[in-house]
């Protein structure tokens, strides 16, 4: 959430009429700069001027431009070197204004009639996000995921080289997978620790997650992505993004099945005057107050 900080007018002391507010040109949508900010001081308890500046940053947000990130590379890569918000919002799936909003966390305003340098956006998220240096992963759990994960050569290009692996099968110990040999689970805190590993994948069953998550943390880890359906217990300072691939494909599920009642609530009503046409509320494509025609969906995971 970004918290809103107001200033009172010096026009508004007891005795002295308040002032009329002036009205503010509306900026062009695409390429104005964004709204601009307050300045981040220099030093702020010791922290850099980029670490208080990615503290203010919401979580969303910083999804957000990792996607950014992604779309931006794509651009350099095929030789672009500006961009619009527009532009890049369409390919981002966001609108402009929340688009314009994020960046300005990056301190990163557009040039009207420019947009924002490519390189330099690419460079400021890159920073915030802490990618200018390498973490360095560790997978848990070598099964068919694991193998996936362990022989992904897109992480080492992005900063995320996986240096450890482990498993509990005898026959996986010491066995060369992507390049690295698996060692056992035992030899998580020992390990880890000497290879400074600072993130760690648990791709385990269940009922070893929770261990599997216990020693990583007795080994430095400090942070974890869990694909296990199981919630971890972790130290206040541990962070941990569960990733349920169960879960996502059950609202996806939800979707078709939503899709497929409209389609034969449609063919139901064909016989009906109106049937198949817009309606003229605005609101959906059915004679109703939308897809759902005012029924409350709930989804329960």
């Amino acid at each position: 959430m970004v918290t809103q900080r107001g200033r009172r007018d010096a026009a508004d002391s007891p005795g002295r009429a308040p002032r009329r507010p002036r009205r503010q040109a509306t900026p062009d949508a695409d390429n104005a700069p964004t709204a601009e900010m307050p300045a981040v001081p220099a030093e702020r308890n010791g922290d850099a001027p980029e670490a208080v500046r990615a503290k203010s940053i919401p979580e969303a947000a910083v999804a957000r431009l990792a996607v950014y990130l992604r779309v931006l590379s794509g651009m350099s890569e095929q030789g672009a070197t500006t961009v619009s918000s527009e532009e890049l919002s369409q390919a981002a799936g966001v609108n402009s204004a929340k688009l314009r909003k994020d960046l300005s966390y990056l301190g990163s305003y557009g040039t009207r009639g420019v947009g924002y340098e490519v390189s330099v956006l690419v460079s400021q998220i890159e920073r915030i996000l802490g990618l200018t240096r390498q973490h360095k992963v560790a997978v848990v759990g070598i099964g068919n995921l694991g193998h996936a994960l362990a022989n992904y050569g897109g992480f080492p290009g992005r900063g995320f080289p996986v240096e450890a692996l482990f498993d509990l099968d005898a026959d996986l110990i010491g066995v060369p997978v992507g390049g690295l040999p698996v060692s056992h689970m035992d030899d998580i805190p020992r390990i880890c620790a000497e290879r400074g590993i600072s993130i760690g994948v648990i791709a385990t069953p269940p009922t070893a997650a929770q261990s599997v998550c216990d020693r990583l943390v007795a080994g430095g880890v400090q942070c974890i992505l869990n694909f296990a359906p199981v919630v971890l217990q972790v130290p206040a300072h541990i962070e941990v993004r569960k990733v349920d691939l169960a879960v996502e494909l059950q609202i996806l599920s939800f979707h078709v099945a939503r899709r497929a009642d409209d389609a034969a609530g449609n063919q139901g009503n064909s016989g009906l005057p109106g049937a198949g046409l817009p309606s003229e509320n605005g609101k959906g494509g059915r004679n109703g107050s939308g897809p759902d025609s005012g029924r409350e969906v709930v989804v329960r995971s």
